[in-house]
């Protein structure tokens, strides 16, 4: 999985015993024995881990001193034979200073120990009684400890010789607590993961305060963070810990432990190094960063791989699972849409808005952006000129569903048929009626377009453009047909999430009978009504049986957009979101169709309309997505084909 970008990670709590070295040492063996099985390539122990935090003024024996020592000589052994780097807490003596470290160990090495820099002083807290920051180093770099050889410093980095991107940085307990952590320095140096051992004790309300530090430092750094804080072993006179450890990456949480647990524990993630990667080289910001500071020292090592992938892959990556998220999404972002097209109309005089009407999910969701833009506004919603325009392919549902919106929202109704004007347009051009092809088709998007137009500069308006950002994608637009408006409010929403809007209209503001219209829209199929309908008068042109279904090209998007996943990991990761309902061959397809569209239609998003952006993922060719309209797929499509041979 490295070649994908994906190192498996662990945090471990071992059931400590203060002061009791030898079984420190084998609870924390068992756990680096049980990491190795599950293939982890980091596995992350607690501060002090090897002696316990709370030794109190036995960090100034030498016996406790010495066998701590010993231990990490062991730990090393056991190590020799294992592909798993661990990272385990020692007290280390420098001269006439004794450091709160971290040793990494990797194949019977120790690779080196990072000093803790910041030591809480105040309240419970009383680490300078005993150690040494590590500003205290000044000039030693390495040091002979536990048998080795060895750097020690806050400025290393340890470094997989096999993926150039996986890069371990170490800061400790406190210093996650301070106005400059560590962590922000290790990251703009290079670290993409940020790992540290701690032993925070437990008050009220601190853990929420404890994990949102972690969540905030992993995403400002867009780094991995793996936090893990020691167990009640370590609880003792006054204080009491709980065992609390998280992994987050770009501040969402992938795993965490349960807090006061009696026993022994250890937690896995599966971490997304390329993803991480992406966003660093397209954020400017943080390229501005790596260039701040003293260079840091690498320690190259090779990390474990392991086989298969266990890492949760969400279907709908743009729609959140939680109910209650899902709710606040889709009141964000029908807040910014209509926000969006209020601030337009302000600008250009509170003009009338004219939109088409087709009884579908995506026009449906303007027309209820431009009531919510009239109602800011205090406009009347007469303002909104809503157009239902049958043609050939027109179902009895779908046009009375527009009809019956449009009067229940309030907004001025038109019907402009356009079935006389294309059947005059076509026989002008010598198109057969029965041929039922592009021309046939286009010529009803383009009559519509044009009618919308026209009544925008009889009525002094503007024309509302409803198509989604799926849409945009896969270019399934006329081009200057539905393609184009003067303000398409739309365009940032994919079509998976278009539903859940609607849903979300029809629960909070929607009346009794404007609620049932919109359930109905709700359950209609997708469709462009551009071909006849079947002989029992339902729709026959069915969306996602020519371009495939929307929930995979969202997912395809998502990840080629948001963090430029390249074919091939696209795809495994499919494979793993949409197992059970789609066949392998099924998404084969549908991400080959995929690519060859998102390349083939550029030209169309090269001239879009204005519309509000709502996501991370967005296609205006003024702000987020810049592409040449004759950019070649080959070699996209070449990492496709080698899907199919593999």
């Amino acid at each position: 999985m490295k070649e994908f970008g994906f190192v498996r990670t662990a945090i471990a709590v071992p059931q400590i015993k203060v002061a009791d070295v030898s079984a420190n040492v084998q609870a924390i063996s068992d756990l680096i024995d049980a990491a190795e099985a599950r293939q982890a390539a980091v596995v992350v122990f607690p501060e002090l881990s090897v002696t316990a935090y709370t030794c109190g003024d036995l960090f100034a024996q030498s016996a406790l001193l010495n066998r701590a020592e010993s231990g990490v000589e062991t730990f090393a052994a056991h190590l020799k034979n294992k592909n798993v780097l661990a990272v385990v807490g020692a007290p280390i003596p420098v001269d006439a200073g004794l450091y709160n470290c971290a040793v990494v160990l990797q194949g019977g090495r120790i690779l080196g120990a990072v000093p803790k820099t910041h030591l809480p002083n105040s309240h419970e807290f009383y680490e300078r009684r005993w150690f040494t920051p590590a500003a205290s180093l000044k000039g030693t770099r390495e040091i002979r400890y536990a048998g080795q050889d060895f750097p020690i410093g806050t400025d290393l980095l340890f470094c997989d010789c096999d993926n150039r991107d996986i890069k371990i940085g170490v800061e400790i307990c406190e210093d996650l607590w301070a106005p400059m952590p560590p962590s922000g320095r290790l990251a703009a140096g290079g670290a993409t993961v940020i790992v540290n051992p701690s032993s925070s004790n437990e008050l009220i309300a601190k853990s929420e305060y404890r994990e949102e530090l972690v969540r905030q430092q992993s995403a400002r750094c867009n780094a991995a963070y793996l936090y893990a804080s020691c167990g009640i072993g370590e609880s003792t006179t006054d204080l009491v810990f709980g065992g609390d450890g998280y992994i987050y990456e770009k501040g969402a949480c992938l795993a965490k432990t349960e807090r006061f647990i009696d026993g022994a524990q250890i937690v896995y993630a599966d971490l997304d190094i390329e993803g991480l990667i992406h966003d660093r080289r397209t954020q400017t910001s943080f390229a501005d960063e790596s260039s701040v500071g003293e260079p840091l020292r690498q320690i190259p090592c090779r990390m474990g791989d392991f086989a298969a992938l266990e890492r949760e892959i969400d279907s709908a990556p743009f729609v959140p699972s939680d109910l209650a998220a899902r709710r606040r999404r889709c009141e964000e972002i029908f807040a910014i849409q209509s926000v969006g097209l209020m601030s337009r109309l302000r600008h250009i005089g509170n003009v009338p808005m004219v939109l088409g009407i087709s009884g579908g999910l995506d026009s449906t969701l303007a027309l209820l952006v431009c009531a919510e833009a009239c109602d800011r506004l205090n406009l009347s919603r007469d303002h909104i000129h809503a157009v239902t325009m049958p043609g050939f392919g027109t179902t009895d549902r779908t046009y009375h569903n527009a009809v019956d919106l449009i009067h229940g929202i309030g907004a001025s109704f038109h019907e402009i048929g356009i079935g006389d004007a294309v059947t005059d347009h076509l026989n002008a051009l010598g198109h057969p009626l029965d041929l039922h092809d592009v021309t046939y088709e286009n010529a009803q998007a383009r009559e519509r377009t044009q009618i919308l137009m026209d009544l925008a500069n009889q009525v002094g308006g503007i024309v509302v453009g409803t198509g989604d950002l799926s849409e945009l994608a896969l270019g399934w637009a006329t081009y200057n047909g539905d393609h184009m408006s003067m303000y398409a409010v739309n365009a940032g929403v994919p079509k998976t999430l278009v539903r859940y809007l609607v849903d979300y209209v029809a629960d909070r503001k929607g009346s009794e009978a404007i609620r049932d219209i919109l359930k109905d829209v709700l359950d209609t199929p997708v469709s462009p009504e551009l071909l006849p309908p079947d002989q029992s008068g339902k729709i026959a042109q069915k969306t996602e049986d020519l371009v495939g279904p929307y929930a995979l090209h969202d997912f395809f998007l998502y990840h080629v957009m948001r963090n430029g996943y390249g074919p091939q990991k696209v795809y495994l990761l499919a494979k793993r979101a949409f197992d059970g309902a789609y066949a392998d061959g099924v998404i084969y397809k549908w991400l080959r169709s995929f690519y060859w569209r998102f390349f083939a239609q550029q030209f169309k998003r090269s001239c879009l309309p204005d519309g509000p952006k709502v996501g991370s993922v967005a296609l205006s060719p003024r702000g987020d997505w810049r592409m040449p309209s004759d950019a070649k797929v080959r070699l996209w499509m070449d990492e496709v084909e080698k899907i199919e041979h593999e």
